[in-house]
């Protein structure tokens, strides 16, 4: 089929769909499913799901207690109605809306009633998060996953149900009994657990603005520290345990191709997962000059030159993926973006496998960030200054990227050899006997 239009949906002859060619297979769904007429005059018509949405929402914003004044010119927006009063007669037109004002005014009805925590919740994810600081998915599915977790625990605490529960259920003691059942039961590392405790204090610096009347709680709260944790050398691999990871893909599959070119890529560049995943097609280039373009953190965008060995290898995997300039460059076997559990996944199953050849890979545990970390510490061997690498890498400070200089033994074996004395030689111990190095590595 040739398409002969830019519209969205278009017919089987490729142009744009007119009115008849929704209307008469909508109405052939409603005989077959025996919907009733609504009025007298008209039966159920395409324009109804318009209607359907919108005292939908309403619904849901009313039984949540948000703020249905505030938000309705959102609503009139997203409608595309020119005039407020437009979208105001749907309150009129809906009894739906008029039966949950009634059950509000019923004696003894309570669960009803919502509790402040809902819309404040709901608020801060909408006004705070998506509008006023326009946070990335990541942070928001971030978040997300906080209160979920916080707000199970609490129905498991106290037996309250989250859409019953209110400020003043989450004291300090709670929240803190979660953290520490983050890391007991969940085995959460304690980077995690400050992780979501940074999300915690994000939500109630906005509640403490909504809701003085919890100005002492939420002091309180905001008051639990960050835990401190000790800070282990980064790890990351020998060129002969990634040149083994880089082979370990089955090359005569598809999936093994795609595997060891995304290896390739990531080893070379030190992208970070997500920055792998996202990226497309058209933010590869192979010309002169070649560099491949991402999208970090705090939407920043960078570029990083690639090697000839990159490009051999991607050049040929673009030949064979095909596709649109806006597709995934890295594919899910669906066509989708590939997940970071799928990535992590992959990357497990070559370290196994080259483990078999490079006994040194038995024991490490071998994530995405350690191939980042690997590329830096090549960086860093090859005379890289450290700024040049913060802007490889797409560090916020050069700061970050000092802890690669703790992790370079021979820097630090070369900086002694410069404090020895004069007419000595520098030479590393060496046991004479099995015994005796074995007793040394104690």
């Amino acid at each position: 089929m040739r398409v002969r239009t830019n519209a969205f949906f278009v017919s089987t002859r490729g142009d744009r769909l007119k009115h008849a060619s929704v209307q008469i297979p909508f109405q052939r769904l409603v005989r077959e499913l025996g919907l009733l007429r609504l009025s007298p005059h008209h039966g159920p018509r395409p324009h109804d799901l318009r209607h359907t949405f919108v005292v939908r929402t309403l619904l849901d914003w009313y039984r949540f207690g948000v703020d249905v004044q505030r938000r309705l010119h959102l609503l009139s927006a997203y409608l595309g109605h020119t005039d407020p009063a437009a979208t105001y007669w749907y309150l009129s037109a809906a009894p739906e809306l008029m039966a949950i004002v009634a059950e509000r005014l019923e004696p003894g009805r309570r669960g009803a009633v919502v509790s402040s925590l809902a819309p404040t919740l709901q608020a801060f994810f909408i006004d705070r998060l998506g509008q006023q600081r326009a946070a990335s998915p990541h942070t928001v599915a971030a978040y997300r996953a906080t209160f979920r977790m916080l707000l199970s625990f609490c129905h498991e605490q106290i037996g309250t149900p989250p859409s019953r529960l209110c400020i003043d259920d989450l004291g300090p003691e709670l929240i803190a009994a979660f953290l520490d059942h983050m890391e007991s039961a969940r085995g959460n590392s304690v980077r995690t657990r400050n992780a979501r405790l940074a999300a915690i204090h994000s939500f109630f610096r906005y509640a403490a603005l909504q809701h003085p009347e919890h100005a002492a709680l939420i002091q309180r709260v905001l008051a639990i520290p960050h835990k401190r944790h000790e800070r282990a050398l980064v790890a990351f691999l020998e060129p002969a345990e990634l040149e083994a990871i880089l082979a370990a893909p089955n090359q005569e599959t598809w999936i093994g191709r795609r595997d060891h070119a995304l290896l390739v890529l990531a080893a070379q560049t030190g992208l970070r997962q997500s920055e792998l995943t996202g990226l497309r097609c058209q933010d590869v280039h192979l010309g002169p000059g070649p560099y491949v373009r991402c999208h970090g953190k705090r939407r920043k965008e960078r570029l990083t030159p690639l090697t000839r060995r990159t490009v051999r290898v991607l050049r040929a995997w673009l030949l064979e993926r095909g596709g649109q300039p806006t597709d995934f460059l890295f594919p899910s076997r669906q066509g989708g973006c590939l997940s970071p559990d799928a990535f992590g996944r992959l990357l497990h199953i070559c370290a196994a496998s080259a483990a078999r050849r490079q006994p040194s890979l038995v024991g490490k545990v071998v994530t995405p960030h350690v191939l980042r970390h690997t590329c830096a510490m090549e960086l860093l061997r090859r005379g890289v200054d450290t700024s040049v690498i913060a802007l490889w890498l797409g560090h916020e400070t050069v700061q970050t990227t000092q802890i690669y200089l703790h992790a370079d033994m021979s820097l630090k074996e070369r900086a002694l050899s410069l404090t020895a004395q004069p007419n000595t030689k520098v030479v590393r111990y060496k046991a004479p006997d099995a015994l005796l190095a074995f007793l040394s590595g104690g």
